[in-house]
């Protein structure tokens, strides 16, 4: 999958999750940039990435994750 397909998706996530049709996310989205995006949010977030992609992440792996890019890059990595 490139890259704009997996930011598209993500995105789709993003705005069922928070109920909101008007988040764009870009590579530099940070959590700040979202009104609502607080720590339990962030686990509903990527409980529905994992279910989407039947993936499994580790906590190694998310702490780390300063925006979207290091996401999607992680996401890319794990999918192969």
């Amino acid at each position: 999958m490139d890259r704009a397909q997996l930011l598209s998706e993500v995105q789709d996530i993003f705005r069922d999750n928070f109920d909101d049709d008007t988040i764009v996310l870009t590579d530099a989205t940070y959590a700040a940039d979202i009104e609502d995006w607080d720590s339990l949010e962030q686990i509903n977030l990527l409980t529905a990435i994992e279910k989407k992609y039947g993936l499994k992440f580790k906590l190694a792996d998310v702490k780390n994750l300063q925006n979207i890019g290091d996401m999607l890059d992680l996401l890319q990595r794990m999918m192969g």
